[in-house]
């Protein structure tokens, strides 16, 4: 990892929402690093999820920088709405309708920095490297899907794990993971290069949130 810093992202996907100021706070005194928010259409994936209302009543409870995953036909139609909501890193996939372009997905990540937040770009599990390869210049977070998007808790997908070793080579900025992360599979992913860890379900459905956060970083201290 040549020092680069583990941080850790709880995805709010997963946690309990009629309490999701507590939640946050929780997280936070927990250690957690960055905050994980999925934003779904029910298009580009099957499952519909929250809005920008939802990122500026984060803003208002926390000081945790927000990592926002749009996962959207039409994420450059969003970018201003979440970065204005309070977004500090606002995450588009390359497989996106809106992005069938190469042009279009350079300027969909020159929007987001221009708007003042950090631009990453995703990739699903069946998507090579190679499809991000050209904007890595243009990008301050490369996400590795190791589930299918849409829904949590699922099962990792561990021949995602030469991908992530592959992108590393590519890329020296922060490298994410995102889908069936434990300790084990974070593990795995921390010896490919990954070095921040987006999980819900192993956070939000631990005995204790801190101790989870500990195992994703590689410490049980």
């Amino acid at each position: 990892m040549s020092g680069r810093r583990i941080l850790v992202s709880p995805s709010l996907l997963a946690c309990d929402f009629s309490r999701l100021a507590d939640e946050v706070r929780k997280v936070e005194e927990a250690g957690a690093d960055w905050l994980h928010v999925d934003v779904m259409d029910g298009h580009f994936v099957p499952n519909l999820t929250m809005g920008p209302v939802i990122v500026e009543a984060l803003r208002k409870v926390t000081r945790l920088p927000l990592d926002v995953h749009l996962m959207l036909n039409h994420p450059e139609q969003y970018v201003k709405p979440f970065v204005d909501a309070g977004a500090h890193y606002v995450t588009v996939h390359v497989e996106a309708e809106g992005l069938r372009s190469q042009d279009a997905v350079a300027k969909a990540l020159s929007r987001i920095r221009e708007l003042g937040a950090r631009a990453g770009i995703s990739v699903r599990p069946r998507t090579g490297a190679e499809a991000i390869k050209p904007f890595l210049s243009q990008t301050d977070l490369v996400l590795a899907m190791t589930v299918e998007p849409g829904f949590g808790g699922q099962a990792f997908i561990p021949d995602v794990v030469p991908k992530i070793r592959q992108l590393r080579g590519w890329f020296a900025g922060d490298l994410s993971v995102d889908g069936g992360i434990t300790d084990g599979t974070g593990a795995s992913c921390r010896e490919a290069g990954a070095n921040v860890f987006v999980a819900g379900t192993y956070v939000f459905r631990s005995a204790s949130y801190q101790r989870a956060i500990q195992s994703l970083r590689g410490s049980t201290a």
